[in-house]
């Protein structure tokens, strides 16, 4: 750990995905980087080459002597830096800053905590470091016969989301996409899905059992690109949310998708809402899975806090 010793403590390692956003990434890093070199920040920055790059240079640059890691990329480039701040072993996770500059197509969890998306604004942050402690998710899932974890740090979905989110991530993967890519894949996927069973436990209490839509467990409120699918959700308060959606008339889901902008689609009859510390999710049919919109693997599922577990560059805060 010589080498650490050479890193300014307040130095930023920045971690840009050129292929954020539909290579909105490429195509603005020149930009963000004359904003972070005009306002003097000290820095030295990585472009990631393939999927999940950034969990293996933020480990890296932690190992350095990094404390401070910034994002240029979208909610899944976030979750890969995250998961490499969880895994490496170089120092206590609360020694870690994290900040983000988003240029990805949904960027939920910067709503959370008013990020800025102009590029001026989401660099200056970076200079005032107003940081907050806010919670993190855990999941242990199922991929092929291994058994896995990966940890979040916005929202986790399942059943018709994950479905959502898959199909998202492959459209996006082809160079195309935008904006309202999920919104789209909400609607032209629908009539294919088929309802799943599934038996749902929190802080070991059944609270569920029979077939299922979708489902979400977060730490935050917004996924999908601002649709606010958990909106009792407060990212210090030790526990998860949940938005389960039954079974139901599938044309209920076209006539309401307004509801999942502004939160009242908890109101709804077919939805339910939970909230603890575990989770658990079984099925005789698999239910795959999305973190922070990064397609993973299937049931059985375990959700897991930890409270308070990282610091983070925020904007304004509001009452939540």
């Amino acid at each position: 750990m010589e080498e650490s010793l050479q890193v300014p403590v307040n130095r930023w390692m920045v971690v840009v995905n050129p292929n954020a956003g539909v290579k909105k990434g490429a195509k603005e890093w020149p930009k963000i980087l004359r904003i972070i070199q005009r306002e003097g920040i000290d820095h030295h920055y990585q472009l990631t080459k393939h999927k999940d790059h950034a969990i293996h240079l933020t480990r890296k640059a932690i190992e350095e002597g990094y404390r401070s890691i910034a994002v240029v990329g979208g909610d899944g480039t976030m979750n890969e830096v995250l998961n490499g701040i969880f895994l490496q072993q170089a120092c206590q996770v609360s020694e870690i800053t994290m900040a983000m500059i988003p240029v990805g197509t949904g960027n939920d969890w910067c709503r959370m905590f008013n990020v800025p998306f102009d590029f001026e604004g989401a660099v200056r942050l970076l200079k005032e470091k107003r940081t907050f402690i806010q919670d993190i998710g855990k999941v242990s899932y199922h991929k092929k016969e291994e058994i896995l974890e990966r940890y979040f740090m916005n929202v986790a979905g399942m059943g018709y989301d994950a479905l959502v989110a898959k199909k998202t991530n492959l459209f996006k993967e082809k160079g195309h996409g935008g904006p309202l890519t999920y919104l789209w894949f909400i609607f032209a996927s629908l009539f294919q899905y088929k309802f799943l069973d599934a038996v749902i436990e929190v802080d070991g209490k059944s609270v569920f059992k029979g077939e299922i839509f979708s489902m979400n467990v977060g730490i935050c409120k917004y996924n999908g690109g601002g649709m606010m699918q958990l909106p009792y959700a407060v990212p210090n308060d030790g526990i998860m949310d949940v938005t389960l959606i039954k079974k139901a008339p599938k044309w209920m889901v076209i006539r309401h998708t307004s509801k999942l902008y502004d939160g009242t689609l908890v109101k709804l009859p077919m939805v339910k809402t939970f909230q603890g510390k575990t989770i658990r999710i079984r099925s005789t049919s698999k239910v795959y899975l999305e973190t922070d919109g990064e397609s993973l693997g299937h049931t059985p599922l375990t959700f897991k806090i930890l409270p308070k577990a990282l610091k983070v560059v925020t904007g304004e805060l509001l009452n939540w």
